[in-house]
């Protein structure tokens, strides 16, 4: 018997992607396959789960750490690092209500004013990192416990609350059916997305991550790259913190603890590089779903906290790995 194909089957043989194709295919679709296999499991885990009411506090939770995770994107692709995020959205937050609660002030220059904080603190690190030299690492180290200390000296310890309703609109009002932090979310999203894709200054991003050097000898402004992604990064995590503090009603000092490692593992496993020049706002956006999705499905089925925080631990140095794997390949 002859065990050579058909024309046929040789022509359709030869449409089938090869092991680069499906590697390629992988790289740019199995994070959404991820998601819809995991949304899959835990809607036969959980009655729950796929109601509108259950996603809606998925999309609200999602959209603090979603912001986060869209500024750490920005710091990431330039080869950094900002471990204070989650120290400066709490400075910002409380900056903000403590100023919302007193009649002579308002509403909006209280948001401004918080918005400010993330962007000085981020200006900050952003000197320290580009003009300074100081490595990401440190800096942003530093910036978290400086920003925290700021907090609990600001608030002497206490927690601010009464907060107007025109401060809490931003963190439980809603827009044609839509939460507006999903909103405010997506708009930040898109607007990096478009930023980071068609724009000059995205380009210089990206091209500061990959290779710095290479960068400069080209005439880019490397130091001002890398000041900006900072400022980014901390002008987002004030963003976060006003919402934060509207959807809880209260500024904590405490809060935003650990929500730098939520972020990272955003963006890496969205398909960021920690080496820099390789990642996307979008890869962000399904990341940080992924984890929206985990922290819910795990809360409806009565996980402890403990438990959640070592599975998040795995999945950040599972991405790691994968992310060295995809680098080793390459």
């Amino acid at each position: 018997m002859d065990d050579s194909l058909s024309p046929k089957a040789s022509a359709f043989a030869a449409r089938l992607p090869g092991r680069a194709g499906w590697r390629a295919a992988l790289s740019r679709y199995g994070i959404v396959a991820a998601l819809l296999l995991l949304c899959l499991l835990l809607s036969l885990a959980s009655p729950y789960f796929l109601s509108w009411d259950n996603w809606a506090n998925i999309l609200r939770q999602t959209s603090i750490n979603g912001i986060l995770a869209v500024g750490m994107t920005f710091v990431i692709l330039s080869r950094g690092i900002d471990l204070s995020v989650g120290a400066v959205l709490a400075f910002a937050g409380m900056v903000a209500a403590s100023l919302a609660i007193r009649p002579e002030a308002g509403v909006a220059p209280a948001l401004l004013a918080g918005l400010g904080c993330g962007l000085a603190l981020g200006a900050v690190n952003g000197l320290l990192v580009a003009r300074l030299a100081v490595p990401s690492f440190v800096a942003t180290l530093g910036m978290l416990s400086a920003a925290r200390g700021l907090t609990y000296i600001y608030s002497d310890g206490m927690p601010v609350s009464s907060l107007p309703d025109g401060f809490r609109l931003i963190g439980q009002g809603e827009w044609a059916g839509l939460p507006l932090p999903v909103l405010i979310f997506a708009l930040v999203a898109a607007l990096a997305w478009f930023t980071l894709s068609h724009t000059v200054f995205g380009r210089y991003v990206y091209a500061v991550g990959g290779n710095e050097k290479s960068a400069r000898t080209s005439g880019i402004r490397t130091r001002w790259i890398t000041f900006c992604v900072y400022l980014i990064a901390g002008g987002l995590s004030g963003l976060a913190g006003l919402i934060l503090t509207a959807r809880t009603t209260a500024a904590l000092p405490q809060a935003g603890v650990a929500y730098e490692l939520d972020a990272i593992a955003a963006v890496v496993i969205g398909g960021a590089s920690l080496s820099g020049g390789v990642g996307s706002v979008l890869g962000t956006v399904m990341g940080a779903l992924i984890i929206g999705v985990i922290n819910n499905g795990l809360d409806l089925m009565g996980v402890s906290s403990y438990y959640q925080q070592l599975i998040k631990g795995v999945i950040i140095v599972a991405a790691v790995l994968l992310d060295g794997s995809r680098h080793r390949q390459a």
